[in-house]
């Protein structure tokens, strides 16, 4: 594992949470909808496990950019490594060559929902069972991970790290030493976790995935060379190692990889597939599969129904690159508005923790956008964007377009207003942050944004799109109506376990040559 010299965490201070500059929130796309992790996982033999691994995770780096990880096991040893950054920041030749020889792997990329942007909260996480070293990759995010963790402290267990993830591992663990198999440990931890887990897990024996009783976050199974097997977040990370996808890890179910063949257990009955939808609008890819539906083909299809129910007279139809891409063309399918390019983005954008300087504060959205002039001067627009979740990178690319010789833009969201908190995996805990919550109206939003109209998908709409039941989705963040139940007194943040001050917290967001190994 990746080890570092400093001795504990170092962070610049920031004045206040309005301080934050908008060119750096731009580089973690601010009014992004912010999801945790990418997992993956493959039991190959004679494979090189562990580059598939990062090839795997390379087409899983959309659901996190702060750190990523591999764990290799060759049956006798388990190696990991892992540290803070992009996926080719964090592996070379070198070091992934010390992970060579292995015949099962696991990965995950991350992005903070529980546990602070740390390298002792990167994954995987190790722990130590009765059967053995367990190595555990998680996308999702617990709603009880204090009570489970105060339970498993009077035990005797000792925590590592600030993530719910340990929890589910170190959880695991405390099962093991009361049941006769670990597939039991397993099942006796399901039964007491409350939220939403997507996971990998590497034995000496095998890979493991298994997946919350609610199906929130999703999980796939992919056969390789027509033989051996892979697990992965999405669909598109199985294209990218020559898997052929097979079907979806079941709500509630485990799926177990030691061999040729593919064992399942439905370890819990009372299953209630509920996916997320922000799967389908924002956070998967457009070349991945959820529920056998195309993604791509289900976001052209909020925008053609986004063009029905919000009709304009308009002279182009633009996207807000790259994901309001798909919608904007069906927008404009069903408008009969000629699609262009209006808005470039620099595909270069990573994060960085480099501040930008006031005269760059003040440019804000143009570090990841700018507009192409000839194609908006003296045009009436209509600007596609997936959705707005905070607010403030729509405000500045109402701005920029004006700038730019638009002389109408009329803004359509390809999802109904994003209005109440995640808290299965995505990072919008409180109300405050939302800006369809803060504000009375389509109207008011409208007017704060600066567009000259506003229109939103409708639910039924965006039901209408995928072609699915009502029932089969979370529509927690835009209805309040949440499928698993969350306690009135909750107070969940990715900072929950971390013993911090408002003004400690508000510090993490700009850290200084880098992150520490070090935790709370």
């Amino acid at each position: 594992m990746m080890t570092h010299s400093s001795s504990g965490p170092k962070f610049a201070r920031t004045a206040s949470w309005e301080d934050l500059s908008p060119a750096y929130e731009l580089t973690d796309h601010d009014d992004a909808v912010r999801d945790g992790c990418g997992v993956f996982g493959v039991f190959a033999p004679g494979q090189d496990v562990a580059r598939m691994t990062f090839f795997g995770l390379f087409a899983l780096q959309h659901r996190g950019q702060e750190s990523a990880g591999i764990a290799v096991t060759d049956g006798a040893k388990l190696e990991v490594y892992k540290d803070m950054g992009l996926v080719s920041q964090v592996f070379t030749e070198e070091s992934l060559g010390n992970l060579q020889g292995g015949y099962a792997a696991i990965g995950h990329t991350r992005y903070s929902t529980t546990g602070s942007s740390l390298l002792c909260n990167a994954q995987p996480l190790q722990v130590e069972t009765r059967f053995g070293t367990l190595a555990i990759a998680h996308n999702g995010n617990l709603i009880n991970t204090a009570t489970l963790r105060k339970e498993l402290e009077a035990y005797g267990t000792t925590f590592e790290s600030t993530t719910d993830s340990e929890v589910i591992a170190k959880l695991i663990a405390y099962e093991a030493e009361s049941v006769p198999t670990l597939l039991e440990a397993m099942e006796a931890a399901m039964a007491r976790m409350k939220g939403a887990y997507s996971v990998v897990m590497l034995t000496h024996e095998a890979v493991y995935g298994m997946r919350d009783p609610w199906g929130i976050r999703p999980l796939c199974l992919g056969r390789l060379n027509g033989r051996y097997h892979v697990l992965a977040s999405e669909p598109c990370a199985l294209d990218v190692v020559g898997a052929t996808f097979l079907q979806e890890v079941g709500a509630g179910e485990v799926i177990v990889l030691n061999g040729d063949d593919v064992q399942f257990h439905q370890l819990a009955e009372d299953a209630k597939p509920s996916m997320c939808m922000f799967e389908f609008i924002y956070i998967a890819r457009p070349d991945s599969h959820i529920y056998n539906r195309s993604l791509h083909l289900s976001r052209r299809r909020m925008g053609q129904e986004l063009a029905r129910e919000h009709p304009v007279e308009a002279d182009l139809v633009i996207a807000v690159p790259d994901t309001g891409t798909p919608a904007a063309i069906g927008f404009a399918e069903a408008s009969r508005i000629p699609f262009g390019e209006g808005l470039i983005k620099n595909r270069y954008i990573h994060r960085t923790f480099i501040q930008p300087d006031q005269r760059l504060r003040e440019l804000g959205v143009r570090m990841k956008l700018n507009p192409l002039r000839e194609a908006l001067m003296g045009k009436r627009v209509v600007v596609v964007e997936d959705s707005i979740v905070r607010g403030t990178t729509t405000r500045g690319i109402m701005k920029m377009l004006r700038e730019a010789g638009a002389t109408e833009i009329h803004l359509r969201i390809s999802s109904p207003p994003y209005s109440y908190p995640c808290f299965y995996g995505v990072d919008t805990f409180e109300k405050k942050q939302l800006l369809a919550s803060r504000m009375s109206s389509v109207d008011e939003i409208c007017q704060y944004i600066g567009a000259d109209s506003l229109g939103y998908l409708s639910i039924e709409g965006l039901l209408r799109a995928v072609n699915m039941p009502k029932h089969t989705f979370c529509l927690a963040c835009l209805n309040g109506e949440y499928p698993i139940t969350i306690p009135h007194d909750i107070k969940v943040s990715k900072f929950s376990l971390e013993d911090l001050t408002e003004e400690e917290q508000l510090a993490l967001f700009v850290p200084t040559g880098g992150a520490s190994e070090n935790c709370w």
